[in-house]
């Protein structure tokens, strides 16, 4: 895969089409019964291509709300309970990010990774998904 051509691809109005905000809204609704109830906002961003291992990475950034606290007590086991949760729905989220690929590689497997913790307002879940060039 052309690393260029891949960061042409997954441009920020294609992740914010990826992973719009009204799925935290979403997400926080289902969770609690409010979205205002949520102390982050969740964005997908591109980190990059990895051609060694053919490994597309990708951040879900925990954006801390104003007035709420990112507590990492709260972030660190989120990968567990977003690998699984339908409105995050990241194989659904692996199967579009595929649909941009345009046939040249196939998504082989995907996993989430240990919470970053990125700055005191910032956290981020590594999302790796392994290619299978076509």
């Amino acid at each position: 895969m052309d690393t260029a051509k891949l960061e042409a691809i997954f441009t920020e109005d294609t992740l914010t089409e990826l992973f719009g905000p009204e799925r935290t809204n979403d997400f926080f609704e289902a969770l609690f019964g409010d979205a205002e109830e949520g102390a982050y906002d969740i964005r997908l961003s591109y980190v990059g291509y990895d051609p060694g291992t053919n490994t597309l990475r990708f951040y879900l950034d925990l954006h801390e709300r104003p007035g709420c606290c990112l507590a990492c007590n709260l972030t660190y086991g989120l990968p567990e309970v977003f690998s699984r949760h339908p409105i995050i729905n990241i194989k659904g989220l692996v199967e579009e990010i595929e649909k941009k690929l345009a046939g040249e590689a196939r998504c082989e497997s995907w996993k989430l990774g240990t919470t970053v913790q990125q700055s005191r307002s910032l956290h981020s879940i590594p999302l790796e998904i392994k290619l299978q060039t076509a």
